[in-house]
């Protein structure tokens, strides 16, 4: 994490846990109205600090401590905390039930404890921790015209929880030094983010450096949009760049271990799934008496051909060059299946197999990767891990292209494969795959 952003993270952590423990104290207040003693309030807070834990690690499976959080607006904030709250109060309430050790059962203490938590955890994020002056908006130059550059400009200057506001663009061209220290001085800025992979701004600031000694500091806006976006630039991919940051020597733990835990979670899950087989079956008869599945060939890890096996959800299949522009519709009960991910259900035997995997990048048509690998470099990177049910442009790509060639969507959703390849680990897989059943059980689909 860039040290832009460290000290709010840390110090948003701490708060958390004390509104948390503030929390639990008024809504014991509030069941009795009566100032709790003592002795209750350690006998709540001991299996509550449990909660505690389970609850900070949904708030980060939300993304509530990431970077990109600061692009949040507040409603969409607002939104993102009543739902990790919702999740919490689940977890909760299963955890009294299923683990009776504590003399307690809270069940209207839980009730009172949500939307008091949710107002006070609220108040601390969006009008407390701004007052602290950690996320005083310290004011911040951007020096470059790249894409990547004004992105982060524009949302630094849009965020409302952004720790610092970018007041001056600084374009490349003559006299770079000299323009960068008058927009400093001008704008009280003593922030510096610049695009160093131009080279007229890099070679500008060997003459800038000895600003340091005043207390400016500098930031990569190339590393800090990777950070707020999630995604690379695919402008600064290169050979070098593959060699650097997608190594699979380097990943050889990490892979055996991937491989144990797809696995250990895939068989089971496949082998309950197929409780639903009859009725799933039975449906798709009743609807068109079609064939109930279907399989379609995709490129696999190492660029080889595997098919995928799903439950039919449109009124026929597309196979072969018919991929490049589907004629089919999807089907009513198939577009149920579609929204819940029903219809992927048989490809658990796939991960089971070793086709694919649980996370990484979703695999494509032979005939669209043939296609892509023409017009985007190092595409075919993404084919060096196993595919995946999910992934992490599942998660953030919003413009997936489906069933069709579209290179500029493609092109997008490559950054994200690209940012997955370079920080694939297991914390981030289970992110990944928290973040999965998030998004389906609140139909946001990905």
């Amino acid at each position: 994490m860039s040290p832009i952003f460290r000290p709010r993270t840390l110090v948003l952590f701490v708060g958390d846990i004390a509104f948390f423990t503030l929390s639990l104290w008024l809504s014991l207040w509030l069941r009795t109205f009566e100032v709790p003693s003592q002795l209750l309030l350690i006998q709540h807070l001991v299996p509550f600090s449990l909660l505690f834990v389970a609850w900070v690690l949904v708030y980060l499976i939300a993304g509530l401590y990431e970077s990109r959080s600061v692009l949040l607006a507040r409603r969409a904030f607002s939104s993102t905390l009543l739902v990790a709250q919702v999740f919490n109060m689940v977890l909760a309430a299963l955890f009294f039930f299923f683990v009776p050790l504590f003399g307690i059962a809270p069940k209207t203490l839980l009730f009172i404890y949500m939307p008091v938590s949710f107002a006070l955890v609220l108040l601390w994020r969006v009008f407390l921790f701004p007052l602290l002056g950690l996320q005083s908006r310290e004011r911040a130059i951007v020096v470059g015209d790249s894409a990547e550059a004004l992105a982060v400009a524009h949302a630094l200057r849009n965020a409302h929880q952004a720790p610092t506001t970018v007041v001056s663009i600084v374009e490349p061209g003559m006299n770079m030094s000299v323009r960068v220290r008058h927009a400093l001085e001008e704008s009280h800025a003593r922030i510096i983010i610049a695009d160093f992979n131009n080279r007229v701004v890099a070679g500008s600031f060997p003459e800038l450096y000895n600003l340091l000694a005043q207390g400016v500091r500098f930031y990569d806006a190339t590393a800090l949009h990777e950070e707020l976006f999630g995604r690379i630039a695919l402008d600064i991919v290169d050979d070098s760049w593959i060699a650097r940051n997608v190594s699979r020597s380097a990943h050889l733990w990490y892979d055996s271990l991937k491989r144990a835990i797809d696995i250990f979670v895939a068989l089971p899950a496949a082998i309950i799934s197929l409780a639903l087989y009859p009725i799933i079956i039975l449906i798709i008869k009743l609807q068109d008496g079609g064939p109930i599945f279907y399989s379609q060939l995709r490129v696999g890890e190492g660029n080889r051909p595997f098919p995928m096996y799903k439950f039919r959800s449109m009124t026929g299949t597309d196979q072969g060059d018919e991929v490049l522009k589907s004629r089919h519709t999807v089907t009513p009960f198939g577009s149920i299946m579609r929204r819940t991910r029903i219809d992927e259900l048989p490809q658990l035997w796939s991960v089971v197999r070793g086709e694919m995997s649980l996370i990484g990048p979703r695999p494509e048509f032979p005939e669209l990767v043939s296609e892509y690998g023409k017009h985007i470099p190092y595409y075919n990177m993404r084919h060096l891990i196993k595919p995946g049910l999910s992934g992490w442009a599942q998660l953030y790509h919003d413009n997936h292209p489906h069933h069709g060639t579209d290179v500029e969507a493609t092109r997008e959703k490559l950054s994200y494969d690209l940012y997955y390849l370079k920080h694939r680990s297991l914390v981030l897989d289970v992110v990944v795959m928290l973040k999965t059943i998030k998004k389906l059980l609140t139909r946001s689909g990905i």
